[in-house]
């Protein structure tokens, strides 16, 4: 019954109003959890001061970092899935779920070790402002606390994804979203706890949203329904999801590792800009969600096709992916960018944080259709079980690239400038892209076959 309330049909009829189904959904759930997150950023901006502010932004490239590898693990967890959900395997979809959710325990704990241990040297590294650091390691610590609750809850919402269901997830991050809030306002402002009340309220919401999937996932039928008493590693669907996951997640933390060399660019000039770009930061993360979101539907929608069979759905499903992305990116990108003033009040009211704001936003934000674009080609071949490729482009393109920027054009003296550092993400998306696209018509080639093979 959840199945028919809940779930979408990726392998037959009309893939838009599928596709903006699936999407729609979660498009809500990320940007409800992005309201979430900046709440921590605008509680403590507000009523904490700017150095608690630049604090808390500057963690935000070093938990991608951290995370980013077993994240993207959920990434294999949601194609396996997919397609033992697609080929209607029951057996072996109950075992992909029970070795998804043991892993996401064993992610966690292994991150909360790392994490709360070496959050203090790892913010050194980054060229942290002195008068950051101590509140940026307290944040750092109190999070990583509660990071195990945040890999079991984005494993279990792989799992519905992987099935179709985007709408659940969206209801528990509202109801533990709200706690977030509530508890920031009453640690922050009634406590004085300052940053360490922001990372306890996120623990303490993530805790609840973990709470909530697993309840969901319990009282499931059929192969998705999760029975605590078989969790455990099916070597099969481990290696299944560790060769597409692992992949995505080496890129995931690609991604993080240039970001990182980024922000410490960024840390070299000084506060005000550190807390202009975290803000920033912010207002881009919610039209890099919305973006994402169909990247998710591409990376399901292939992997259950694929699983079924259906090679002739995957490239109209690309085409669809890539048409909606477009979209979004441009619309929301440059919706921004002319907001940029107002938005960025939203976070602090000091002029020149402002202003620092707006150079990012003129570079990034208006440029942000490129990475969308990119990203659902990562999530078609991702989809095929090619993860490798688009690791490999990513080392070269976005890493490579960004690392090389900043050690030569940045360095000269003319173009040490904070735009530089900033024209590093356009330039490194639109040659990624370029490749990605080599890539995909070749694989495109091997699925038409495919699908003349099957029809034949």
């Amino acid at each position: 019954m959840s199945e028919r309330k809940y779930n979408v049909n990726m392998t037959e009829g009309r893939i838009l109003p599928a596709m903006l189904s699936f999407a729609v959904p979660l498009m809500f759930s990320s940007v409800l959890q992005l309201l979430f997150n900046a709440a921590d950023v605008v509680v403590v901006g507000r009523f904490s001061g700017e150095n608690s502010l630049a604090a808390v932004g500057s963690t935000a490239t070093l938990i991608n970092l951290l995370t980013n590898l077993f994240l993207g693990l959920s990434v294999g967890a949601n194609v396996t899935v997919a397609r033992f959900h697609g080929a209607r395997l029951e057996a072996d979809l109950s075992k992909a779920v029970h070795t998804t959710m043991t892993l996401s325990v064993i992610s966690g704990v292994i991150m909360t070790f790392v994490g709360f241990f070496g959050a203090h040297w790892m913010l050194s590294l980054m060229q942290t402002p002195p008068e950051v650091i101590d509140l940026a390691t307290d944040y750092l610590q109190i999070y990583f606390l509660g990071v195990t609750a945040m890999m079991v809850y984005n494993f279990g919402a792989a799992i519905l994804r992987a099935v179709g269901d985007t709408k659940r997830p969206l209801y528990y991050l509202l109801v533990s979203g709200v706690l977030n809030v509530i508890l920031n306002l009453v640690f922050v402002i009634g406590f004085k706890m300052d940053v360490s009340g922001v990372a306890l309220a996120t623990v303490m919401s993530e805790v609840l949203s973990a709470v909530l999937v697993v309840m969901c996932l319990m009282r499931e039928g059929g192969g998705i329904r999760l029975d605590l008493k078989k969790l455990g590693l099916d070597k099969a669907k481990l290696i299944s999801i560790i060769s597409i996951g692992l992949p995505a997640g080496f890129q995931g933390v690609l991604f993080s590792l240039s970001n990182v060399v980024i922000q410490s660019s960024v840390n070299g000039f000084g506060n005000i800009v550190v807390a202009g770009n975290s803000a920033a930061q912010n207002i881009e993360g919610f039209v890099y969600v919305a973006m994402n979101s169909f990247h998710q539907a591409a990376i399901s929608f292939t992997g259950q096709n694929y699983g079924a069979g259906r090679y002739d759905r995957i490239s109209k499903v690309a085409g669809c992916a890539l048409g909606c992305v477009t979209v979004t990116g441009v619309v929301l990108g440059w919706g921004a960018f002319f907001l940029a003033t107002p938005l960025l009040s939203i976070y602090s009211n000091n002029p020149d944080v402002i202003a620092a704001g707006t150079i990012r936003l003129s570079l990034v934000s208006a440029t942000y259709a490129l990475c969308g674009f990119m990203d659902v080609l990562v999530g078609v071949l991702r989809g095929i079980g090619r993860s490798i490729l688009p690791m490999a482009i990513s080392l070269v393109c976005i890493c490579g690239f960004r690392l090389l920027w900043l050690g030569t054009v940045f360095q000269q003296p003319e173009f040490h400038v904070i735009r530089m550092v900033y024209m590093s993400y356009p330039v490194s998306w639109i040659l990624a892209i370029a490749a990605m696209l080599i890539c995909y018509f070749i694989e495109k080639r091997k699925l038409d076959r495919m699908a003349l093979q099957a029809e034949g």
